[in-house]
């Protein structure tokens, strides 16, 4: 005779916060069982109705609906007895429309097997049925269960109530689990694929940091005494073809500050400087205005008279303008044109030596050293944002056109490889040894001042030194997470692929610039900042290749 074998159902819903996956909020077993009669003449049922009878070909039918109402009803097979509003029956049903039907079978003996099938909507629409298999929680694994711990069977432990696998991506945190949010795990989100909390919450993030060369602001002096006629034409003639023309074709973010007293070339000797580079027209110096056009972002002219000797204080005095401009076009100084962020590049013109405060090169070799000393200090002093704050950190440089001997050949440049040259050309008045020495301090050029036909390849020199002195900007901005995401400031990495190839160097993390060494970086004011050795290398560099690594702060799959 076949047996119908009963079965039990429970009810799991999903909780409606979106970091939990599936939970059973209480494993609720819905056995409904048959029974025959008692000693008593009668079961009850709780607000259900079972009837057997036997017939010739020994089957029995019992139907059972279970309603929620207000009432209870109690049906015995052997009797009757009915109670309303009286919530009597042993069973209550709590979902909002349960029905159930139960089917006897008895055989030739009287013996009656029971099978009951429950199905059941809540109110939630998230509800899922769990169909419990009958042995399920006995402790031993039977056919249709993938495992049974027995009492230990439950939500949250190996075995689920249904005697099926907890595994990872099931919604539900088993005990050798981290987390589990079914199917929102993964790298994204606080539970990975493997159901363990992830330390990034956006895994790990790469972008290739731009970099930008910083821009340079060039301070022009020029001497305006009496024997700089030629000189000053010179300049006159090249300052726009043969300087700011190869400046502006590189790319190169520039601006010229000139501080010279404006006026005709031929006495007194001042300068005029018309367009490109200026606002005055081309053809507009001759004669010159009476007073100079400046061109915002591009050009400006300080006009103040710079006598033989006196250049580096006539700086000094206008930076700030304590000297003022006869135009008064920077009643602040000329620092007002200067940007924080640009190297600075002088270029002093003379044909005389320096004799001015506390300066005197004495047109000699080691006075003109230790001079420069000063007038770097000096420099420093005045600005430690525009000039550097100490000789490690200079951001300027400093090329001389002068009055000493010709080179071999005679338009070939001196280097800072090259001694100071104490001996003079044709028409200068001294070699200009403390502007010498300026130069190779700051390791720029020098030239020699007398034959004015040669200024063309005079600036060209001066304009590549510029564009190559040009530096690497060593500071990048924090990246943004993805949306959503907080950042892990301490995971921030930096890589550095030296001629933008090969295997890359990591640079470290260091706390500030006080722990700052060799390959290390720190983070400031919302920047990526490389510490001054590292910054060094890498802008000596100019196909270095920088990569910026970081993760996000995890997310609490809990």
């Amino acid at each position: 005779m076949p047996v119908l074998i009963p079965t039990r159902t429970v009810l799991w819903f999903k909780n409606a916060r979106p970091s939990r996956g599936l939970v059973a909020l209480s494993p609720l077993a819905l056995a409904l069982a048959c029974s025959g009669d008692d000693s008593s003449g009668g079961s009850e049922t709780g607000a259900s109705s079972v009837s057997v009878s036997a017939s010739a070909s020994a089957s029995a039918s019992a139907s059972a609906s279970a309603t929620d109402s207000d009432s209870g009803t109690t049906t015995d097979s052997g009797g009757s007895d009915s109670n309303s509003n009286s919530g009597t029956g042993t069973t209550d049903s709590t979902t909002d429309s349960t029905t159930a039907s139960t089917t006897a079978s008895t055989s030739a003996s009287g013996t009656t097997t029971t099978t009951t099938g429950t199905s059941m909507t809540s109110e939630s629409d998230s509800a899922t049925t769990m169909v419990i298999p009958p042995n399920c929680g006995d402790g031993s694994v039977d056919e249709g269960e993938e495992c049974d711990d027995g009492a230990q069977n439950g939500i949250g432990n190996s075995c689920n109530p249904d005697c099926t696998l907890n595994v990872c991506g099931d919604g539900v945190e088993g005990p050798a689990e981290e987390c589990d949010l079914g199917g929102d795990n993964g790298p994204d989100g606080g539970c990975s694929a493997e159901c363990t909390i992830n330390p990034s919450a956006c895994g790990i993030q790469e972008y290739e940091a731009m970099l930008e060369i910083a821009p340079v602001d060039i301070i022009i002096t020029i001497d305006n005494s009496g024997s700089m006629g030629n000189e000053i034409k010179g300049v006159q003639d090249n300052i726009n073809i043969n300087f700011a023309t190869i400046i502006e074709n590189s790319g190169l973010d520039y601006r010229v500050i000139l501080v010279s007293r404006h006026g005709n070339y031929n006495g007194p000797e001042s300068i005029c400087i018309e367009a490109p580079l200026s606002g005055i027209p081309q053809g507009g110096c001759s004669p010159p205005p009476a007073q100079p056009v400046n061109n915002p972002g591009k050009f400006y002219h300080y006009s103040v008279e710079i006598s033989s000797h006196n250049a580096w204080c006539q700086l000094l005095n206008t930076f700030d303008g304590t000297t003022k401009d006869e135009f008064n076009f920077a009643p602040n100084g000329w620092q007002e044109w200067l940007r924080e962020d640009s190297v600075k590049s002088f270029i002093a013109i003379s044909d005389d030596g320096v004799v001015c405060g506390a300066y005197d090169d004495n047109d000699n070799i080691n006075d003109g050293i230790a001079e420069a000393a000063q007038f770097d200090a000096a420099l420093q002093a005045l600005s430690p944002l525009h000039f550097g704050d100490s000789p490690e950190n200079r951001n300027y440089d400093f090329y001389s056109i002068v009055g000493m001997a010709y080179n071999n050949p005679p338009d070939q440049p001196y280097t800072a490889k090259d001694p100071i040259i104490t001996g003079q050309c044709p028409t200068a008045q001294d070699p200009g040894t403390g502007h010498q020495a300026m130069s190779n301090l700051t390791e720029a050029l020098r030239f020699p001042l007398c034959d004015t036909t040669s200024y063309d390849v005079v600036f060209q020199a001066i304009a590549d030194g510029v564009i190559k002195g040009a530096k690497i900007v060593c500071e990048f901005p924090i990246p943004e997470p993805p949306e959503n995401e907080e950042l892990d400031l301490e995971s921030i990495l930096v890589e550095y692929t030296p001629m933008g190839m090969g295997d890359p160097d990591v640079f470290n993390q260091v706390p500030s610039v006080d722990q700052c060494g060799p390959n290390s970086f720190y983070l400031d004011a919302g920047m990526v900042k490389l510490c001054p050795e590292t910054c060094e290398n890498v802008q000596a560099d100019k196909d270095a290749q920088i990569n910026i690594k970081f993760a996000c702060e995890p997310i609490n799959p809990g």
